[in-house]
């Protein structure tokens, strides 16, 4: 016969040996090794081995669930170290680590929608993960799973179970991804610089980041208690409540006070800033185009101004180019590169500006006349600045240096125009995949046809892209907010 309570005793008590172990190895791994010695070893075993190790580990932190026993960031940080040795270049290693971690995410992702909610129902109970549990945590999915899927990546058991338990939970993919782009860039960059910037001393490394986790737990722990005492306050007896409080308290006193006598502009600004339905998923997704455009236009500026000669991947694509060449594809690649030409852009562009002021749509307009101009802006100072010669012998005239491609950069016009009528003028339109696709393969098009044509390097068409997505994302990002300001109801 069983002791009552005994077997809930059994469970806390395995679960208390799992932590207590768990802290024992974090301990010995972190104080008793020799991190700095294990760095320098490492440095000099793996090379650029290490990009396989830091792709693999960024991957499968999430993706197989090695979060659970592995601190990703460690790998992460040991990735970054290994950079500052100068065994691994640093910006390939973040771009690695961030495609690989979004690759987990993603993958964890469509393993819980596909198996998630069934696994969980059966094998929940068994870790005290009980079915009314479950619909908890669905539920909460559906109105934070954004803001979990980004904080949750700095925190280690979180990270290992959030992508698939929003995927089991049903949460839309076009709603995770944005978040887990942002999340995963600001992880691996922020600890892989880390460990770069205290390549010579890994023990501070870890120091900093433990540091950093410290105060995000803090952070985290505030952005739930304001969750919750908005949700508190939603009720109206629990607000008469409040205020009866805070009227009894003379430290609080003066804030009815004040609330009282500017009931009318404060409950103002509050209707202008309540996003709506969409707005927070569109912004964050803007912002995750922004992140990743700025990361690929700085890290090749950095690489291309101290060495402005072909990199491997642009000798790569020079040679395919070469391997492609007929002269069919030369003539089709002259009239598709002539789509990316001042010539042509410009006055399509005056010509959709024009036709949206027609339908009164003026932020669209705002949006896209504001976005070639800071791609014009952008693209004419950084050639200056960087003055990277062109390739030899280009199949067409040119002029002025080569990097970024500018016909790259206007050519994301494309791309903001069939995103513009999918998403803001025609919602719901018929085939709207296939118009978003035209747009990218006319961008694209436009782009690797400078590289055909022998006139810009592939990374310059690269930068051109990550320039012009950055140029859109800013201004479309100002212009939502703008127009969230403007047409919320007034009290």
């Amino acid at each position: 016969m069983k002791l009552p309570g005994t077997e809930d005793q059994r469970k806390w008590a395995t679960r208390i040996a799992i932590v207590a172990a768990i802290g024992v190895g974090y301990y010995l791994f972190t104080q008793v090794l020799d991190l700095e010695k294990i760095l320098e070893d490492v440095s000099h075993a793996l090379g650029a081995w290490t990009y396989a190790l830091v792709g693999v580990f960024a991957f499968a932190e999430t993706g197989a669930f090695i979060g659970l026993v592995a601190p990703g960031e460690t790998v992460m940080l040991l990735g970054g170290a290994v950079a500052g040795q100068g065994a691994i270049n640093v910006y390939v290693t973040i771009a690695l680590a961030w495609t690989a971690a979004c690759a987990g995410d993603v993958t964890s992702f469509f393993l819980g929608r596909r198996l998630g909610r069934d696994f969980l129902l059966r094998h929940g109970p068994r870790f005290g993960f009980s079915h009314d549990r479950l619909r908890q945590v669905e539920d909460f999915f559906s109105r934070h799973g954004g803001k979990t899927i980004f904080l949750g990546r700095f925190v280690g058991f979180v990270r290992a179970f959030a992508p698939f338990i929003a995927g089991s939970s049903g949460m839309r993919f076009r709603m995770f991804f944005p978040y887990s782009v942002l999340g995963c860039g600001l992880w691996v960059g922020s600890t892989v610089v880390i460990g770069y910037v205290f390549s010579k001393s890994i023990d501070t490394a870890i120091n900093y980041a433990g540091k950093g986790a410290i105060i995000l737990g803090t952070l985290i722990v505030v952005v739930v208690g304001v969750i919750w005492l908005t949700r508190h306050l939603q009720v109206k007896e629990n607000r008469v409540e409040a205020v009866r409080w805070m009227d009894d308290h003379a430290v609080t006193r003066r804030l009815t006070a004040f609330a009282r006598r500017h009931e009318t502009g404060l409950r103002l600004i509050g209707d202008r800033l309540t996003p709506g339905g969409t707005f927070g998923l569109e912004v964050t997704s803007l912002m995750a185009v922004l992140a990743v455009s700025l990361f690929v236009l700085i890290a090749y500026i950095v690489v291309v101004e101290g060495n402005p000669g072909p990199t491997t991947g642009d000798e790569t694509a020079a040679d395919v180019a070469e391997a492609i060449r007929c002269g069919f594809m030369t003539t089709f690649a002259k009239v598709v590169t002539f789509l990316g030409s001042g010539l042509f852009i410009w006055p399509l562009t005056i010509g959709c500006a024009a036709a949206l002021a027609w339908a009164r749509r003026w932020t669209e307009v705002c949006v896209l006349l504001a976005g070639m101009i800071l791609i014009q802006l952008g693209f004419s100072e950084i050639k200056a600045w960087v003055d990277r010669p062109r390739p030899p012998d280009p199949l067409v005239a040119t002029h002025g240096s080569s990097f970024p491609s500018g016909h790259a950069a206007h050519s994301v016009i494309y791309v903001w125009a069939a995103t513009t009528i999918v998403v803001r003028l025609r919602p719901g339109m018929a085939r709207a995949a296939l118009v978003v696709v035209a747009g990218i393969a006319l961008t694209a098009l436009v782009g690797l046809s400078r590289v055909y044509l022998d006139v810009h390097y592939m990374s310059d068409v690269s930068s051109g892209w990550a320039l012009g997505a950055a140029a859109f994302s800013i201004c479309a990002a100002i212009g939502l907010v703008v127009s969230q300001l403007r047409h919320n109801p007034q009290q």
